[in-house]
């Protein structure tokens, strides 16, 4: 499974830029990869694993802003198409389906 976390935070004021900034380093503390500025993926093996960095990420939302959290499964992920205009950009490398055993 993987985790997408993404987020519209005020930035007008340097406190608020500071507290979007600090969001963004804790994502990546916690294993996060940014795909987009304000868009955050990790893999996870399981369900549980995905419940139990949901709460992990509830306990660093900021005051104020909009934040998302959507489990996904590896399946969906890989039907993602990312394209940079026009054209269609190759797949990322690491996507690839978790194996427990």
């Amino acid at each position: 499974m993987w985790i997408l976390v993404f987020f519209d935070l005020p930035t007008y004021t340097a406190a608020e830029r500071k507290i979007a900034t600090d969001f963004r380093k804790n994502l990546l503390e916690e294993g996060f990869t940014m795909f987009q500025f304000s868009i955050y993926t990790r893999p996870c093996p399981s369900r549980e694993n995905v419940e139990a960095h949901v709460r992990r990420i509830e306990k660093i939302l900021p005051p104020r802003g909009k934040v998302g959290i959507m489990p996904v499964t590896d399946k969906q992920f890989g039907l993602m198409k990312i394209y940079y205009g026009v054209a269609s950009a190759p797949k990322p490398e690491g996507y690839e389906q978790l194996m427990l055993f």
